[in-house]
């Protein structure tokens, strides 16, 4: 005798007899019951398949299911069946439905199927049985699909235009044509517990699957995918979901798949398949091997997953390694030689505190301003100076020129010249810098701005200045520091997505004294406990001794070692900075 190890094909082999098969063909215990001519029951054992267990009877006398629900119309003791949990016994609670139903008028409809409709379904390989299984119908104008309830009873159907599926409204009770209840053939669900399942987008899509024999529920359109809620699934093993070949049916079936999580499928068209191709169309343009490409798509199909692959997550490693050192990466340095080689270049998010005064705000224009020189993209958001004094302090320093000379307008000679060539410079380097007043700034909003210009300027990297990190608009967030966190978090996310480097000024705290001037550390950064966490450098400017310029320390670096940069002399009247080595502290 051979023992089976297989719980689901011993309990099925113990009610039906006979011995271990891939697919056990035997006399079906249930058309018996119902009094109908003797069927086959097929029910597939191959461990390695997803609908190990399935059973269905090739009269389809009843609806074809998993253990489950064979034992439920078999009378077995739930007990008795594999897989069977005492936390998830019982059935789950209904709402409470109302009096009135269309199951008269669903009755008659599928009675008044015509020859041209049959004719039509066959076309795509449904017959008449798949027709009369899910009570299919037609009112002479459009098909009736009606969306039966879990007790049994149809309250709403969708009737479409035979020929413009996109001509379509809903018959009955309102409330029964929406989520929750925008399932068609929901009862699948229940015989699926523990087994695979499939979810269509498009009622005639599902039924050239229950025309193979897969079970299968369906939404009307991709958005019913969105708004499926997925715990209705919780209970089934494998999800597969089939939709039309599409973008938008394609983003609607990864959203549904990233809230089922990782038992969902998702059936993936071939480039060479045309836009909007379905199980609909590919049944009637393939015939009888209809079933061997769902057969190959099953097949092809992988368990949706939160995680990239392996393999793509080392090409990915590699090419960003590759693109780290190219020339376009190497670019991305502030001008100042000092300060890139202390910080590697600009990477990553370095923030710069300072008091008030001091020139934070001077220093991050002259980096960007050289760096949108150079050709590499800056958006520049300021919540300071306005772009006009931004624009006018470059313009000075470029044109060496003092700021009542720009506003003079009859300058000339060799100050004309050096005007004139700064105002051209100027021009050119606006096409990679772009300064941003908007107040209200998202998240969501910067991310568009930097594939904006990425696009425009077709750079791989880009460079974000936040001038200052203590007047972002905080939206939602009531408390300034929960703010601040906030959007530290948002900006580690996007430096990671989009290949962003940030220059970000921050605001200092005074210390017992009322003084900025305490030893450089961590600490002396105003309303946020997550920089130390959040930022890759972390700089303070400190006004030099007797003034005129400032010198600047790295406090913290996941990278580099800390300590003092640079000195800084303001470059008078010219709105710029002069980088000098420190001098040395007696």
């Amino acid at each position: 005798m051979v023992v089976v190890a297989d719980p689901v094909a011993r309990f099925y082999l113990d009610q039906l007899g006979g011995e271990w098969q891939e697919t056990v063909t035997t006399d079906c215990p249930f058309c018996r019951e119902r009094g109908l001519p003797p069927g086959r029951l097929v029910v597939f054992l191959n461990r390695e398949s997803f609908f190990h267990g399935y059973f269905r009877c090739l009269n389809r006398c009843v609806p074809g299911g998993f253990p489950q629900w064979f034992a439920r119309l078999a009378g077995i003791a739930e007990t008795e069946v594999p897989g069977y949990r005492l936390e998830e016994a019982g059935v789950p609670s209904q709402p409470e439905y109302p009096g009135e139903n269309l199951n008269d008028e669903v009755r008659l409809f599928h009675d008044r199927l015509s020859a041209a409709i049959l004719e039509l379904f066959q076309q795509h390989g449904i017959g008449p049985v798949t027709l009369a299984e899910l009570q299919i119908g037609y009112n002479g104008r459009y098909l009736v699909y009606p969306y039966f309830q879990e007790d049994g009873n149809c309250y709403s159907a969708r009737c479409v235009h035979p020929e413009r599926i996109e001509d379509s409204f809903w018959q009955g009770d309102p409330l029964y044509s929406r989520e929750p209840f925008h399932l068609f053939n929901v009862a699948d669900i229940r015989r699926c517990e523990n087994g695979a399942l499939f979810v269509t987008v498009g009622e005639e899509n599902l039924l050239t699957l229950r025309q193979l024999g897969f079970p299968g529920v369906a939404v009307a359109h991709y958005h019913g995918l969105e708004r499926l809620d997925a715990k209705v699934l919780a209970r089934v093993r494998t999800v597969f979901i089939a939709i039309d070949h599409s973008r938008e049916a394609e983003m609607s079936a990864r959203n549904l798949a990233a809230r089922i999580g990782y038992k969902a499928r998702i059936l993936t068209w071939s480039a060479a398949d045309p836009n909007r191709y379905s199980l609909w169309q590919m049944a009637a343009d393939t015939g009888k091997g209809f079933a061997n490409r769902v057969a190959a798509m099953l097949k092809n199909c992988r368990a949706f997953s939160p995680f990239s692959s392996p393999r793509l997550e080392f090409r990915n490693f590699l090419d960003t390694l590759a693109g780290q050192q190219g020339e376009e990466y190497r670019a991305l340095a502030s001008g100042f030689p000092l300060l890139d080689r202390a910080l590697g270049g600009i990477h990553g998010i370095n923030v710069v505190g300072g008091a008030p005064k001091v020139g934070k705000s001077t220093f991050m224009i002259q980096i960007a301003a050289e760096m949108a020189r150079r050709q590499i993209p800056v958006l520049y958001y300021d919540f300071e100076n306005g772009r006009q004094k931004i624009f006018q302090r470059t313009l000075c320093r470029l044109g060496r020129l003092a700021t009542e000379q720009c506003h003079n307008q009859l300058v000339a000679g060799e100050e004309k010249e050096r005007f004139d060539a700064a105002c051209e410079q100027l021009a050119r380097m606006l096409f990679h810098w772009r300064v941003l007043n908007d107040r209200q700034v998202s998240p969501e909003l910067l991310r568009r701005h930097v594939d904006f210009i990425r696009h425009e300027t077709r750079s791989s990297y880009t460079v974000v200045v936040v001038d200052s990190l203590h007047k972002l608009p905080f939206h939602d967030f009531s408390e300034r520091r929960t703010g601040i966190d906030a959007w530290l978090r948002q900006m580690e996310s996007i430096r990671d997505e989009m290949a962003v480097s940030f220059l970000v000024i921050s605001e200092l705290s005074r210390d017992a004294t009322g003084s900025y001037r305490e030893e450089p550390h961590l600490g002396v950064f105003k309303g946020s406990g997550d920089i130390e966490y959040s930022a890759d450098n972390a700089m303070v400017l400190y006004p030099l001794p007797g003034g005129g310029g400032n010198s600047l320390w790295l406090v913290a670096s996941r990278e580099q070692s800390p300590g003092r940069v640079a000195d800084y002399h303001l470059d008078y009247p010219f709105w710029g900075f002069v980088e000098l080595p420190p001098a040395r502290l007696d």
